[in-house]
């Protein structure tokens, strides 16, 4: 991935943890990807279910733990 692709994803990130950049996708699932190694990347399912990674099992369960404990955040807000 080039430097203006990962700033792109950044951008339009719904969330930032520690250096993981979630964003939904418009199929409701949730992309996440590792800013300073992006070929460390995981799908979620709206529920969190893992559906695809190429994480190892130690990041996946750092990465699951930060959605569990922030996910709350990309919640739409409507007024």
């Amino acid at each position: 991935m080039s430097h203006d692709e990962i700033k792109a994803v950044c951008e339009n990130a719904s969330m930032i943890v520690c250096g993981y950049a979630f964003s939904k996708k418009n199929d409701s699932n949730i992309e996440v990807l590792q800013i300073h190694s992006p070929h460390h990347a995981l799908i979620l399912s709206p529920s969190g279910d893992v559906l695809e990674t190429s994480m190892d099992d130690v990041e996946l369960n750092i990465v699951l733990e930060y959605w569990q404990k922030n996910h709350k955040y990309m919640e739409e807000v409507y007024a």
